[in-house]
């Protein structure tokens, strides 16, 4: 693999920041949890420390499998939007995809699809794009 440990780490810490704005108030957040049918008293019970942690281990893990299709491109070809790219391409056919079959089976609204898919696609964008730009 041609890419180092930093870029993957960074590029997952950057998805994870995207997430933090587009599931934050100033956002996306009370059309999410009414489109998921969470009420105050359901997010209570989630520990944000475990939820934080291990959904940052996740995208960690996400940029490690993006750094194989990044990785895969000659030192030239590895710019931000050549990265961008890559992540979205990966995010669209991939990640959506997979969100898009899981709704369709558990009634969920082309909202609540969008605002979780959309984000998907981003976060692979943007950490194709960190990486991309760190190699």
């Amino acid at each position: 693999m041609a890419l180092g440990l930093l870029p993957i780490i960074l590029g997952g810490v950057g998805a994870w920041i995207l997430g933090a704005l587009w599931y934050s108030p100033l956002l996306f957040s009370k059309a999410w949890q009414e489109g998921h049918g969470l009420t105050a008293e359901k997010l209570k019970t989630i520990n944000p420390a475990i939820a934080y942690g291990l959904s940052l281990v996740c995208m960690i893990g996400m940029s490690f499998g993006l750094s194989f299709i990044i990785g895969a491109h000659s030192d030239a070809e590895r710019t931000l939007t050549h990265g961008f790219f890559h992540g979205c391409m990966a995010g669209i056919w991939f990640a959506a995809m997979s969100v898009g079959i899981n709704y369709l089976y558990q009634g969920k609204s082309l909202k609540v699809y969008l605002i979780d898919a959309v984000y998907q696609v981003l976060l692979l964008g943007v950490s194709g794009a960190i990486m991309a730009f760190m190699s």
